[in-house]
This record gives C-alpha cells, structure tokens and sequence, in this order.
C-alpha cells in the first residue's frame, strides 16, 4: 500500500552526516521524498512510497548512522500523493 510519512529526528543529528544516509537508505527502498536539518538541530524528512519500506526506514533512522545519538522519531502518516521523483538532500 503506498503511503506517504512525515518524520523529524531528534538527538544529535547535525554534523553526523544523517541526511547523507537517510538519503541513501531512502533511495535504497525504492522511496522518494526529502530529507533536510532544521534550525532547531532536528531533522526533517518527508517520504513516500509502499508502507512497508517506509517503516524500514523509520527503523533505520531510529538507529541512525554510526556518530549519531537518536533521542526521538516522531511519524505523522499522510496520504499518499506522488509528488516527488527521487529521493534528495534539500536546504530549504
């Protein structure tokens, strides 16, 4: 079923080169969307795709990569609406 998810991670996040690998994970599960770091030191993503393989990457991002500490991913499910093509690193 495709679903679409809006995250943002928290913890140390920032400097950890976590997009690099969001964005990666992401586009490895067949996924598009965004990932980008916020002001506040979170980051935020935005992915769609099947359900399942968003989940995938929810767990992945739980984990984070190897020098960041997750402290909490928050998930708001959203419907599905196709609006990207890729999966990319955005600043805005």
């Amino acid at each position: 079923m495709k679903a679409r998810a809006h995250i943002f991670v928290s913890g140390r996040v920032q400097g950890v080169f976590f997009r690099d690998h969001a964005q990666r994970w992401g586009a490895r599960l067949g996924l598009t969307g965004w990932v980008k770091n916020l002001w506040d030191g979170r980051v935020e993503l935005v992915a769609e795709g099947e359900q399942d393989k968003i989940e995938a990457l929810i767990a992945r991002l739980k984990e984070g990569p190897p020098l960041a500490q997750v402290e909490k991913v928050d998930v708001t499910w959203e419907e599905y609406k196709a609006e990207f093509t890729n999966f990319r690193i955005t600043w805005s």
